[in-house]
């Protein structure tokens, strides 16, 4: 599932990405073959801690399970 990260609140990305041109029909984020297409990693996952990436719209967005 992805969620978008702010300094205060966990949100499921759908709530923020359903009205952005670069999301899919879904309104998700654009998700393929295990990247990003519209954003790009700023931190590599370890066992602990999921990858977070930011989009081309200013949010972090991380993929937990």
């Amino acid at each position: 599932m992805f969620v978008v990260i702010t300094e205060e609140q966990v949100l499921i990305a759908q709530q923020v990405c359903q009205n952005c041109l670069l999301a899919d029909h879904s309104g998700l984020p654009r998700w393929r073959e295990g990247k990003f297409g519209c954003a790009h990693s700023l931190s590599k996952s370890d066992q602990s801690h999921p990858t977070i990436y930011q989009c081309q719209m200013g949010f972090r967005i991380a993929n937990i399970e």
